[in-house]
């Protein structure tokens, strides 16, 4: 549990670090129009954004690994203090300085993370049925269904939308990544992968990880930092967490319930006050 934990706490500062990057390199590329998958290519020619993708693929792994011995709603709560990561790297390297409300949010996210992490419990093995793995696999394709007329939507609103499809994706992420069977640990990776390709969850990872970054990577182009990010800390944080609660059976310590509960609320709340510190001046990126 204690690994499990300071996994998810390290995935949190490589997505800290790494929604900076792909953000500077978000506004140095073309727009796209609509949801189009050539925004991703143009991006991968910029070093900023495939650091920052070499960083999120890292502290996915991490929070994979997070996933397998604790619940759902303390993971998502830990990783979406990164935007507090953000605001202190804004801070020190971007010339953003913390302003009042972003030391309470800063403040309100450690008291959060330090309440979910005393109510957490060592998770138990979950067993996931075919049905709700498919259910997984179809939710997935709904939020990519969605992203489409979402991302003929102009401007803030467009930003927020796109985010929100976002979060949606990068939690069905987090759900599929909790239901995969197997143990999934480097010394049996081999062994059960014949499981792991048979399994729809494993198909709704793949999928959910590439709808949510091409309609991050579109939002990040249509508004600010905080207009793309907001929503998304929302919709990654309390959909998982919902899900493991009512369908995989994720508790917090026995009689811890109301301390992982304030702590969430706390974790969110601080993140979401932090999030309006992530925007980056126009002047600082120009389109090539």
């Amino acid at each position: 549990m204690v690994a499990g934990l300071l996994g998810a706490f390290a995935a949190a500062v490589c997505y800290g670090v790494a929604s900076v990057l792909q953000a500077v390199a978000a506004r140095r590329t073309h727009s796209a129009e609509g949801l189009d998958p050539r925004l991703l290519i143009r991006l991968f020619r910029s070093w900023p954004y495939l650091l920052g993708l070499g960083l999120d693929s890292f502290a996915f792994l991490l929070s994979i690994a997070a996933l397998r011995s604790l619940p759902l709603f303390v993971v998502q709560s830990i990783v979406a203090s990164f935007l507090a990561i953000t605001a202190v790297l804004g801070a020190i390297f971007l010339h953003m300085p913390l302003r009042g409300p972003d030391w309470i949010g800063l403040l309100l996210v450690i008291a959060g993370l330090v309440l979910v992490g005393l109510s957490a419990a060592e998770d138990r093995t979950v067993s996931v049925s075919d049905a709700e793995s498919w259910g997984v696999l179809v939710a997935t394709a709904a939020i990519g269904v969605l992203a489409v007329p979402m991302a003929r939507v102009d401007g803030g609103t467009g930003a927020a939308a796109l985010g929100a499809v976002a979060g949606l994706a990068f939690g069905a992420v987090a759900v599929a990544a909790r239901a995969l069977p197997g143990s999934v640990q480097p010394d049996t990776l081999y062994s059960d992968l014949g499981t792991l390709l048979k399994s729809p969850a494993t198909y709704a990872l793949i999928l959910a990880g590439g709808i949510a970054l091409l309609t991050y990577s579109t939002a990040l182009q249509r508004g600010s930092v905080t207009q793309a990010t907001a929503p998304l800390v929302i919709a990654e944080t309390v959909a998982p967490a919902l899900v493991g609660l009512l369908m995989l059976g994720d508790r917090p310590r026995p009689g811890w319930g109301w301390v992982a509960a304030v702590g969430f609320v706390l974790a969110v709340t601080g993140a979401l006050t932090l999030s309006r510190h992530g925007d980056l001046a126009q002047s600082e990126v120009r389109p090539t």
